[in-house]
């Protein structure tokens, strides 16, 4: 089982779908898990973890009384969850570009393996690396469907900037929704910015 579809697998599975596996080991009473998704329970996910009955989620409450889902944290781990596999990508394609002679020459400098790494290998994919972290954040900023299912939809606490969208246009006051889209089209145009200037670089 190659690791890489373990990194990536959040990115092609649905994302309300991720958010649903966690959602149903905090709240089964507020969420009913729809029949087909009962179906492929199998399928576990990263967040799993997280829940009230899962390794961390249950320490966490155990020993801290702290309950990780429906909380600040929540839209954190599921930001991270659902755009890492960009950056990852992102990271191992700007390693992998690396001329490979590169190496073989500080090797026959007599650099350490360690030194190559940093001023070598890391020095020459940092702008590839820096790119896929300003895309996942850009991705995380925009993410939905799994921050709505582990994370609600509480104003103050776990209303993300996407949801704020949809809580203000479910609400008819369309203004301050385009106000939320306006700042989240600025940000995203910097996020563009940078990573051309990078690239570039």
């Amino acid at each position: 089982f190659h690791v890489d579809y373990f990194i990536i697998f959040p990115r092609n599975f649905p994302k309300n779908a991720i958010g649903l596996v966690t959602a149903e080991t905090n709240s089964p009473q507020t969420y009913e898990i729809d029949s087909v998704f009962r179906k492929h329970d199998f399928i576990m996910c990263l967040l799993y973890i997280f829940g009230v009955r899962g390794p961390i989620g249950k320490f966490f409450v155990d020993f801290f009384a702290v309950k990780i889902a429906f909380s600040w944290s929540a839209t954190v781990i599921a930001a991270v969850v659902m755009s890492f596999p960009l950056m990852y990508r992102s990271a191992r394609g700007a390693f992998e570009q690396v001329d490979s002679n590169l190496l073989d020459a500080g090797r026959t400098l007599g650099m350490s393996e360690f030194k190559i790494f940093w001023k070598v290998l890391l020095a020459n994919a940092l702008p590839g690396i820096i790119s896929g972290g300003i895309l996942a954040y850009a991705r995380g900023l925009g993410e939905f469907g799994a921050t709505a299912m582990i994370a609600g939809n509480i104003a103050g606490q776990t209303r993300t900037l996407p949801m704020a969208v949809y809580s203000e246009v479910a609400a008819g006051n369309m203004g301050d929704a385009f106000n939320y889209v306006i700042f989240i089209v600025i940000i995203s145009f910097i996020a563009i910015f940078i990573m051309d200037y990078v690239s570039i670089r």
